[in-house]
């Protein structure tokens, strides 16, 4: 309840009361909050002190503003030591996260002389492309590129992709991935590529990480994945 004639400044009073719906989880996390318009007439007070308050709890972290839809409820960060290997199931499921995956591509193409020199490939070699959405409860996260040898890896054309490579790589076919070569993190913008792929808007803030994941000695996928920069974060 904001009372106008409490000393406390209005828009602390409607951010503590924001803060207090989310953190008794009656606004849970993806939920979209009111307007400025509707917080302004339900509370009684200007669009300028609601603004204020909604700025003050997107900048600790509780609320998100997306461009064209509007403010939400910000989800869980999911943790990931970059120096240490660990799948997107097990980073999601340690945060107790349900995890699931869309099948978008599974392809064969050419591979360029950057992907046969880190990869090992042959020379007469190919890429199996395979593009996978995947999800944190039912949200999408992660747009995952990952390419294999077509000649050590066809098998993965055969095989039910919506679960953890990881998990079906190593108790399947006793391959490790247990070595992650040189990798990059950068910051990209969703292009009009990856946006409706993400349910995001074009030109939305990404992680884009590269790295060639290994069995020992040997290369097993070069990975390119985009991920929603509001619910990752990269610990070193």
């Amino acid at each position: 309840m904001i009372k106008q004639e409490n000393r406390v400044p209005l828009y602390i009073q409607l951010k503590e009361t924001l803060r207090t719906e989310i953190t008794a989880n009656r606004l849970k996390a993806g939920d979209k909050i009111p307007t400025e318009v509707e917080l302004s007439d339900k509370y009684n007070i200007s669009r300028v002190t609601v603004r204020k308050a909604i700025t003050e709890l997107v900048e600790e972290g509780y609320l998100v503003k997306k461009q064209g839809k509007g403010t939400f409820v910000q989800t869980q960060k999911i943790d990931r030591k970059i120096l240490h290997l660990k799948s997107f199931t097990a980073s999601c499921e340690a945060h107790g996260l349900k995890v699931t995956s869309k099948v978008i591509k599974k392809e064969i193409i050419d591979a360029d002389t950057n992907e046969k020199e880190r990869l090992m490939l042959e020379a007469d070699d190919q890429l199996i492309h395979i593009q996978r959405v995947r999800f944190a409860d039912d949200l999408p996260l992660m747009l995952e590129n990952n390419f294999y040898s077509f000649k050590r890896y066809k098998f993965l054309l055969e095989e039910n992709l919506d679960g953890s490579l990881y998990e079906l790589l190593q108790e399947k076919y006793n391959i490790n991935l247990n070595n992650a070569g040189e990798t990059s993190l950068e910051i990209a913008r969703a292009s009009e590529k990856e946006a409706p792929l993400l349910d995001v808007t074009v030109g939305e803030p990404l992680f884009y990480l590269e790295t060639v994941v290994s069995d020992g000695d040997i290369p097993v996928y070069l990975g390119k994945q985009y991920i929603i920069g509001e619910r990752y974060k990269f610990s070193f």
